[in-house]
């Protein structure tokens, strides 16, 4: 299986793009100017004390006040409170945090009201984004995640993955681990790890451990609350560490100075493949031209089709997603119900396994599976989706299918539903139902290029259009985009663009961004 990764950087959003023999597996977007992701750190206060439900809220700066639940403070608590009250308290020498002094554990059945108080100053990290009407979930205990590594601050314990098996294995990283930790520092030892050499886990240490001083240097300097004090790496890169598998032929991104930050985290995590890390320079977008774009628009809205003509019907609400079945117009005339109906239904797991890592879709989701009596086929189907979701990451339960027919399924949700608008509005009439003549299209184009000369005094510049309008604008050896050229310059390129609707036009400048030319051009 050849597994393929693209990251497509614009100006206003990030999208990251994992293929898996050419077909589209997960997709990821972020706006470049969203700052509440998992992984943050904030300086801030406990704004109220609910003690009825053993949580408080407290101010991050978001419009929705963030929830923390006594639970969610660790065992640590009080050592750690101690601590920050004591960093906070002089500005100008910094405490050492292995000096701390660490208090006996936090009681699991205390009260948020004893442990609390309206207006303390806590360090918090987030652990869920704000999901549609929910601010941020918020916990005390932070951790700083690594490649082989997570480091806990206020913890002392050596944790090695249950997924490595081996005894000695598992002996070796403890020894190695317990022999170069920090003090008052726990560390959880990832499945990666597993055969690492003592000095690539103490390189990752390192830095992992530098990154927590410097965590502890802002929150002392921070003259307001709420502050941000740890953002882990830029959007992009954070997007990757939870995608990045050595597996990957390639690392395609569009932008220089994404590309070296991309190459500079692959080369501290996994230098062996720096290789695969590309920088694409073609002149189509990247994800027209590794026919991603076409997949995004196919795979995401209500209805998705799959093979034979069978279809899955996608519903989002606040509290479950739910997925009917459709065999559409597939049938084999030669074959029993049962027999037809576990066919369509195998090909539905198989999508639905791929959607769900696709949209990302947490919580509960209950699937309306075509009707099986036998116990076999529903056995065979249940074992199926077992099989196909042990190749997502996310946590999940899947529960056999019940006298109803229905599949029920829970998978960890940390961030909103990834659901991408594929319908396109008429970005001419804009819903009004009437357009200027097509045939005047070009002439709008060419009154926004003089736009662009006469008024604005830009020179160079990219025309995004519909593939259809620029097959026309390019046919013949005198074309109109020649023409173009001839009478403006050369700087007047055009490029086909699959994400646009046939009468829609983008201009960027030679810096890729967005050049606005809304302005209506009359046409006589």
């Amino acid at each position: 299986m050849t597994s393929e990764l693209f990251i497509d950087v614009q100006p206003k959003k990030i999208s990251i793009a994992l293929t898996e023999d050419k077909r589209l597996m997960e997709y990821q977007e972020e706006s470049q100017e969203a700052s509440f992701q998992v992984g943050n750190i904030y300086l801030a206060k406990v704004k109220k004390l609910m003690p009825g439900l053993n949580s408080s809220f407290v101010n991050v700066g978001y419009d929705k006040d963030a929830f923390l639940h006594y639970l969610d403070l660790g065992p640590q608590f009080s050592s750690y409170a101690k601590y920050l009250k004591r960093l906070l308290s002089d500005k100008k020498n910094f405490f050492p945090h292995d000096k701390a002094q660490i208090l006996p554990d936090t009681p699991k059945d205390g009260q948020i009201q004893h442990t609390l108080q309206q207006g303390q100053e806590v360090l918090v990290q987030i652990v869920k984004e704000p999901i549609s009407t929910k601010g941020p979930r918020l916990t005390c205990e932070l951790s700083f995640a690594g490649r082989f590594l997570v480091l806990m601050p206020f913890e002392q314990k050596v944790n090695v993955s249950a997924k490595i098996k081996d005894r000695q294995e598992r002996e070796r990283l403890k020894k190695v681990l317990e022999s170069i930790k920090p003090n008052n520092c726990g560390i959880i030892v990832r499945t990666v790890a597993e055969g690492k050499k003592a000095s690539e886990l103490d390189k990752e240490m390192r830095i992992l451990t530098q990154r927590w001083h410097d965590t502890l240097e802002r929150a002392m300097r921070a003259n307001k609350f709420p502050t941000l004090v740890y953002e882990e790496t830029s959007r992009a890169v954070g997007m990757l560490r939870d995608l990045f598998n050595p597996s990957y032929e390639s690392i395609y991104i569009n932008r220089e100075d994404v590309y070296h930050e991309v190459l500079d985290y692959v080369n501290l995590i996994a230098p062996e493949r720096a290789n695969c890390v590309k920088l694409y320079k073609g002149s189509l977008p990247i994800f027209d031209n590794f026919d991603i774009t076409r997949q995004i628009k196919s795979s995401f809205g209500k209805a998705v089709t799959y093979k034979g003509g069978a279809y899955l019907i996608i519903e989002h609400t606040e509290a479950m997603h739910v997925i009917d079945v459709n065999s559409g117009n597939r049938s084999k005339k030669d074959a029993g119900q049962d027999e037809n109906a576990l066919e369509v239904n195998l090909g539905a797991a198989d999508e639905l396994a791929r959607q769900l890592r696709l949209r990302d879709m947490g919580g509960i989701i209950i699937v309306d599976f075509i009707d099986m009596k036998s116990r076999e086929a529903q056995k065979a189907l249940y074992d199926h989706m077992v099989e196909l979701m042990k190749q997502d990451r996310a946590r999940h339960n899947i529960l056999p299918l019940s006298k109803f027919g229905l599949m029920q399924i829970t998978r960890q949700r940390v961030r909103p539903v990834m659901d991408v608008e594929v319908e396109e509005q008429c970005p001419t009439c804009h819903g009004t139902g009437k357009i200027k003549s097509s045939l005047l299209f070009t002439k709008v184009l060419e009154g926004k290029i003089q736009m662009m000369q006469n008024r604005l005094g830009i020179n160079q510049f990219t025309i995004h259009v519909h593939p259809y309008v620029y097959a026309y604008i390019c046919q013949g050896l005198w074309s109109l985009k020649n023409k173009w050229q001839w009478k403006y310059g050369m700087g007047v390129k055009v490029i086909p663009s699959q994400k646009l609707a046939m009468l829609q036009y983008e201009f960027y400048d030679t810096d890729g961004q967005e050049i606005d030319v809304k302005e209506q051009i009359e046409i006589r």
